[in-house]
């Protein structure tokens, strides 16, 4: 009876799953995103970037006041909630900048001169789920602040361009435009409500709400039908002053100088409101509809708007995500690594507490060391050795009985010859670190 009872419990519970759009990282993908992680910790190394982290929670103000209250961000995607304790409007971040914006005026990190700033970790859109872009993904980003001239924007997008090479990425293209200044943005945006309201009919529903809001959004669009409308609306660059005109030459000029080829996109818009003069986006082929890889540029009135003293600013982030996905296409994730240097196999008793003191000192001279688990007197040696090799050990550490009773280990070579000696309990140490290096030189 108890048994039919414990059965009929265990048919009604249901495993529960993860959110959609929300993904593990498992063991299999972790050495590519260890990968990717060292190569962007190295690339900020080389400009002289700090670090800085954010929480994933911040006040909706924040992303309000940053991103802008018409972006599809704030009006569509974001995880919003009340904090039941004390009635704060919250958010899980959806972007970095703003967030970053927000800790150094709150925490006066200007106060000492301009600033390099990079940033990594979640972010949260509730968007429907594809290929490389997901619900909860993960952005690294770079922001350098208090510098106004053309050849900050320049050297992020340099730094763009050094990854991409640090990664192996093949057919990554560069496309920019310019936002000109408050004006000049304001003229052009009088223009582009004049034409499009000549022919609203064309227009989508999405922008047909966008002409009242954004109409600069209008120009982003991939709606095929809209395409020639699009083509024929009137271009920012027609509107930009001289000072305008001059920092995008300058920009273009530093990339030219530096081999960077670039494509001048008028239509190029960036979705958040802070971004001025410069903007830029890394586009591929390679993953279908979602082609932007990375995107930033200049956003010179975000720091003001968030409260602090107006000081020149620009930045850009990527999905890493995507990123990865892209090094998948263009084969360049790094070969699996060895889970360890050694594996230590043994049969249990006596044997797994010699193990743990080899295992130990191994570990304290700098070598890592998987040791088979305690339960070892229930498996084979044979499939113990299976485990080893299968772990990408170069070394395997064997104690049986055999050789506990003459205070002694067996060192077998798992990747190079296949040779097996017998080594004393004491000198372990010494002869794995002898085979480690003699297998270097």
């Amino acid at each position: 009876m108890t048994d039919q009872i414990n059965s009929s419990k265990a048919q009604k519970i249901q495993k529960i799953n993860g959110v959609r759009g929300m993904n593990d990282l498992l063991p299999a993908d972790a050495a590519q995103w260890t990968h990717l992680e060292h190569v962007l910790r190295d690339l900020t190394r080389a400009y002289g970037y700090e670090f800085l982290r954010t929480p994933i929670v911040e006040a909706t103000a924040v992303f309000q006041r940053g991103i802008g209250e018409v972006t599809d961000i704030v009006e569509k995607e974001m995880y919003s909630f009340e904090d039941r304790l004390n009635g704060e409007q919250l958010t899980l971040r959806p972007e970095g900048t703003a967030a970053v914006v927000r800790s150094v005026v709150e925490n006066n990190l200007l106060y000492e001169g301009p600033k390099r700033l990079w940033y990594t970790g979640p972010m949260f859109r509730h968007e429907r789920p594809q290929r490389g872009r997901y619900r909860q993904f993960h952005q690294f980003g770079i922001e350098a602040m208090g510098f106004a001239g053309p050849d900050i924007d320049a050297e992020i997008i340099l730094m763009g361009q050094r990854l991409w090479d640090e990664l192996g990425l093949k057919g990554v293209r560069l496309e920019i435009n310019s936002l000109g200044q408050a004006p000049e943005r304001a003229e052009h945006r009088a223009a582009l409500v004049r034409h499009f309201e000549k022919n609203k009919e064309q227009l989508d529903e999405d922008s047909q709400r966008r002409l009242l809001t954004n109409p600069l959004r209008i120009l982003d669009s991939k709606n095929p039908a809209m395409q020639d409308l699009i083509e024929g609306a009137p271009k920012l660059l027609d509107f930009l002053g001289e000072e305008s005109l001059k920092h995008f030459e300058a920009v273009q000029a530093l990339l030219k100088a530096n081999n960077i080829p670039c494509k001048i996109n008028p239509r190029l818009v960036r979705g958040l409101d802070y971004y001025n003069l410069t903007v830029f986006e890394w586009i591929t082929e390679e993953l279908g509809a979602q082609g932007t890889i990375a995107g930033g540029g200049r956003y010179d009135p975000l720091i003001e708007r968030m409260g602090g003293k107006a000081t020149p600013a620009c930045g850009w982030a990527m999905g890493m995500e995507r990123v990865l996905e892209l090094m998948k296409v263009s084969d360049s994730l790094p070969e699996p690594q060895a889970q360890c240097d050694v594996f230590v196999i043994h049969q249990g008793g006596e044997t797994l507490t010699s193990a743990m003191i080899i295992a130990e000192r191994l570990r304290n001279a700098g070598i890592d060391v998987i040791l088979f688990s305690p339960d070892g007197q229930t498996a084979s040696f044979k499939s113990q050795m299976k485990k080893a090799d299968a772990s990408g050990a170069a070394y395997a550490v064997i104690i049986g009985p055999d050789e506990l009773a003459k205070n002694e280990a067996q060192l077998k070579d798992l990747r190079g010859t296949g040779d097996q000696k017998a080594v004393a309990l004491d000198s372990v140490v010494e002869a794995v670190i002898d085979a480690i290096v003699g297998a270097t030189e």
